[in-house]
């Protein structure tokens, strides 16, 4: 377009380490007077490759959220577990191993016991590695809202 071609609309400094996997993300409310949008830098400390299990972190790209933590249901089992610690705006948890299996995702606030945002039939695969990124506006209630909150899931490898 020829209005705002080539506009930058977020800038980030960090320090990048040679050898080392990083993760850029844009989150945040987008400032249409200023025509920018916050953004972060996250290390991607891959673990060691494991064709026994899977590895999972959450990372917080809500910029209106309270701190959450990933939990994962066995949809077999049934079971329920949660996936490292509480995470923080641009905060990103540790790689938690997980068993091969189909799950169903949930993103609580600390003390909650409801899912704050949930996601249905995820399967995780020997040997991968996946990032469950939060987004969207954690106040939107309505399940078709284009900006409501979202988990999405990544490969990283």
């Amino acid at each position: 377009a020829p209005v705002d071609k080539d506009l930058t609309v977020s800038t980030v400094t960090s320090t990048i380490a040679d050898g080392k996997a990083y993760s850029f993300y844009m989150s945040g409310f987008y400032n249409t007077a200023g025509k920018t949008v916050e953004g972060f830098v996250v290390e991607d400390p891959l673990p060691a490759q494991d064709y026994n299990v899977a590895y999972v972190r959450f990372v917080n790209a809500i910029s209106n959220s309270s701190a959450m933590t990933l939990y994962a249901k066995n949809t077999t089992t049934l079971a329920e577990v949660p996936v490292g610690a509480a995470v923080a705006y641009k905060g990103a948890g540790a790689f938690t191993s997980v068993p091969v299996a189909v799950y169903d995702l949930g993103a609580r606030v600390a003390g909650a016991t409801a899912n704050a945002i949930s996601r249905t039939a995820v399967s995780f695969v020997a040997g991968r590695v996946y990032t469950i990124g939060a987004r969207g506006d954690i106040t939107i209630t309505s399940t078709t809202a284009t900006n409501r909150p979202f988990l999405d899931n990544t490969a990283n490898r």
